[in-house]
């Protein structure tokens, strides 16, 4: 195994990051997921064909994984040292190691695709999509799930493949993705090397990727234009608040006073049917609130004939929940976190000691049920979810299609001025697009947005302001096909493909 091949690998997988939010370079990833495929379809003595044992695949892809991941999350080392007052040593190991455990899935995938790969060109590129798909979707549930960077969210509008989220979801998108990749590489490959075989001209043999990878993209272009939903009564006003409470003041006690003022001369002075204040928006218990600020809050939002939504953590110091609350004309109705984050909202078996070492506010609630109906609020029924609950598909479907818009409140100021805001935004565009939902988020630093059922982006505050995002909300019904399948189909595709297509050889001639 040589040294500048990993090497590739791992710029390869740092270089994906910018097919991502921010940047948003999303046919960026089909060239680097590409280069993948072709530092695998390589042997060691240099033959086209598939590389020369699983370990060598197994290398190659954790060191495209860890590339993705030490680049692409390096926010959590903000969160941990920065604002979780961990030593510096401490949290860059920490990081360190959590990266390596998720650049083993795809270590396993590619080691999968080498040790099994079939004779086919076009197989093999559906084995390694199907694979890198699986992959993915592990990463997604294995130890309560960590799907952030899965390649479909790179495909967010104005990406043609966005079209394919309502039909198979964001790992379906991932499969169609790693496959366009893989024709763009045997394109490539066929274009440099000249070779035409079984006497076909050699113009034609090197197209044939291309014209696939075409009608890929034109199929996706053209479910954009389908209307799986449909609009349902008349526009509300929304206001969603972005208070801009710095992450390491917000818990001082001495700064409680100014969190409630921030937050009611905002909705104060930005009315509106629905107002959404984010996560833990004040720092405390509800019943620590004044009992005059919450009635206050409740009449501000019964003169505009409408609701407001808090979060807020609700309980006592032996058991309390991330929740959001309704004030206003409707009665007080409560949603309760279900998919809690490992170390930042519960501590894991084991690690106790890990914690120790930190010090983060609240960072043992009690989850939620996981069947929870809508809010009715604001002539609405609101499926809201609570910051990174909404990286999970399968669990936002779970309201539908009861639900006429999706809520989600967060707080990212725990990663500062990072990449995870503009990626979780990304992430929400995903869950728009599968749900064909409008997607509300409010957040306290950002990134503040209003996000069409399309999943185009229709308006958003500059992070690290204090202001509110007005503008208006449509309820939609209706459900799309993921709505009613979930990842199942995507998932049971790419199984059979992988069960079709795996090839017990060591070389391809």
């Amino acid at each position: 195994m040589h040294i500048p091949r990993l090497t590739i690998a791992l710029l390869l997988g740092a270089a994906s990051v910018l097919a991502f939010a921010p940047m948003g370079g999303f046919p960026l990833i089909w060239l680097t997921l590409g280069g993948l495929y072709a530092l695998l379809e390589r042997t060691t003595d240099g033959t086209r064909g598939a590389a020369s044992n699983a370990r060598t695949g197994a290398l190659l892809g954790a060191a495209y994984g860890f590339g993705l991941f030490i680049v692409g999350v390096s926010w959590v080392y903000v969160s941990l040292s920065a604002f979780g007052g961990m030593p510096a040593p401490v949290a860059a190991l920490a990081t360190l190691l959590f990266c390596g455990v998720l650049s083993i899935f795809p270590a396993v995938a590619c080691a999968v695709h080498v040790r099994f790969s079939p004779p086919g060109w076009w197989q093999r590129g559906l084995l390694f999509a199907s694979l890198w798909m699986l992959a993915e979707w592990l990463r997604g549930w294995v130890l309560t799930g960590f799907p952030w960077l899965a390649a479909g969210y790179s495909q967010a509008p104005p990406s043609p493949l966005a079209g394919y989220a309502p039909v198979l979801g964001v790992y379906g998108v991932t499969l169609i993705t790693a496959f366009l990749a893989t024709l763009i590489a045997e394109a490539a490959r066929r274009w440099i090397s000249g070779k035409a075989g079984c006497g076909t001209p050699r113009r034609w043999r090197a197209l044939l990727p291309v014209v696939i990878a075409g009608l890929l993209l034109g199929g996706g272009g053209l479910l954009r234009a389908a209307h799986w939903t449909a609009p349902r009564g008349e526009p509300s006003s929304v206001a969603l608040l972005q208070g801009n409470v710095a992450q390491d003041l917000k818990w001082r006690p001495e700064k409680f006073s100014e969190s409630l003022r921030i937050y009611y001369r905002l909705a104060l002075e930005n009315p509106a049917q629905l107002t959404v204040l984010p996560e833990t928006a004040l720092p405390a218990f509800l019943s620590q609130v004044p009992g005059e600020y919450l009635d206050e809050l409740k009449s501000l939002a019964e003169r505009q004939h409408g609701d407001m939504l808090l979060g807020i953590a609700v309980g006592d110091f032996a058991s309390y929940a991330n929740a959001a609350i309704s004030l206003g004309q409707s009665t007080r109705q409560r949603y309760s976190k279900s998919h809690l984050v490992p170390f930042g909202e519960f501590v894991p078996p084991g690690f106790v000691w890990f914690m120790n070492l930190a010090h983060i506010p609240m960072s043992d609630f009690t989850p939620g049920a996981k069947q929870q109906t809508p809010l009715e609020i604001a002539g609405q029924k609101v499926a809201v979810n609570i910051c990174y609950e909404d990286a999970f598909g399968e669990e936002i479907i779970r309201q539908l299609p009861a639900a006429t818009l999706l809520v989600n409140i967060s707080n990212v100021a725990w990663f500062g001025d990072s990449l995870a805001p503009a990626q979780h935004l990304q992430i929400a565009q995903l869950r728009a697009l599968e749900t064909g939902r409008m997607m509300l988020r409010a957040t306290n630093t950002g990134m503040t947005a209003i996000v069409a059922a399309d999943g185009t982006v229709i308006g958003a505050l500059k992070p690290f302001t204090r202001a509110a995002l007005r503008g208006e909300v449509q309820g939609y019904v209706g459900a799309t096909p993921y709505v009613r399948w979930g990842n199942w189909p995507a998932v049971i595709l790419a199984l059979l493909v992988s069960i079709a297509f795996v090839h017990p050889r060591n070389t391809v001639s």
